[in-house]
């Protein structure tokens, strides 16, 4: 975390705690504690010494010694800070003209084209990391660019404090790619989830002020009956207009339809029903299959549809729809 705030490497982070701990350290010392050579301790030495985070001994100058933490990292901090604030007052410049120039453009100019698999990915994160307000985002296989678990710009927005809306294809629970687990932590992390039967797109909305949109198309090559080309990759980036607005229009009628996912809650009954039965009930909720119910689960088939017969029998139903009905207004979900 040092590093990161302070423009510090690893080691010459690690460097001055281990000099804040210990009275004074000199190159051979250093160096053991780092596992590194005296030559290269030096080094990072000298480095603490330029950004004012250490000194040397007056009566030896080839021991160091930790400058004070409130002293020494409070003028490095107001240093960053002036320069987030230049940064800021820059990006502002740089933003208002980038709108003057968009002004301009033809009304046909409104998409601009990503290329690879790199390039896409790196957009992906770097709009997820500018947002300042709303991420809504269509979520559709084949995974061609980036895996979920991959998205470490998701985890950042949404503890900025970034509002996610998600609809993910219901495949990606039928086929297991997706684990119930990972949509409750999402849950709990503040982010809004669905499920479609079917996700038309892949795309992604910043602050509804861009869309972006990853594609992927195969060339066929060749005569008839040849091999196809390798997957070509790209994305489309569109700019306020009349197509982003229906691309807004497309996220908010398909989350309209989408099933919440509604995972184990407060319950009013909860000597009725235990966690494990909360589970299959919010995963039959979300559309899955008893099957793909058992997957997640981790249970058999026929435990899952035992355990539902049970719980329309406490729930005093005939039908599975009536159990839904009945479970949404007891509070079990």
């Amino acid at each position: 975390m040092l590093g990161d705030v302070l423009g510090l490497t690893k080691t010459q982070s690690l460097a001055y705690r281990d000099l804040v701990a210990s009275p004074s350290l000199d190159a051979a010392e250093l160096g053991q504690r780092l596992g590194c050579d005296p030559g290269d301790a030096l080094d990072v030495l000298r480095a603490l010494e330029s950004h004012g985070l250490a000194a040397r001994q007056s009566t030896n100058d080839s021991r160091f010694q930790a400058a004070p933490p409130e002293i020494a990292l409070g003028a490095l901090l107001a240093r960053r800070k002036d320069e987030i604030r230049a940064a800021q007052v820059e990006m502002i410049g740089l933003e208002e003209e980038f709108r003057r120039s968009s002004a301009l453009r033809p009304a046909t100019d409104v998409v601009d084209v990503v290329r690879g698999a790199d390039a896409v990915k790196h957009r992906i994160l770097q709009l997820q990391l500018g947002a300042r307000e709303t991420v809504e985002s269509f979520t559709k296989p084949p995974v061609f660019v980036m895996p979920a678990d991959e998205n470490t710009a998701e985890d950042q927005a949404v503890a900025r404090g970034v509002r996610y809306r998600v609809v993910i294809d219901r495949v990606f629970l039928d086929t297991g790619a997706l684990r119930v687990d990972d949509v409750a932590e999402a849950l709990e992390n503040g982010e809004d989830v669905r499920f479609s039967e079917r996700v038309p797109i892949k795309l992604f909305i910043i602050d509804r002020r861009l869309a972006f949109v990853p594609i992927q198309t195969v060339v066929e090559v060749g005569t008839e009956g040849s091999d196809l080309a390798p997957d070509l990759v790209g994305a489309l980036i569109i700019h306020p207009s009349g197509l982003l607005d229906a691309l807004i229009a497309l996220f908010e009628s398909v989350w309209r339809d989408a099933t919440p996912f509604a995972g184990p809650g407060e319950r009013s009954e909860a000597s009725e029903l235990d966690q494990e039965d909360s589970r299959i009930l919010a995963l039959m909720l979300a559309g899955l299959t008893d099957q793909s119910v058992a997957n997640q689960l981790g249970l058999s088939l026929r435990t899952v549809q035992r355990r539902v017969k049970v719980l329309m029998g406490v729930a005093g139903v005939s039908t599975r729809i009536q159990l839904g009905w009945h479970a949404a207004r007891k509070g079990w979900i």
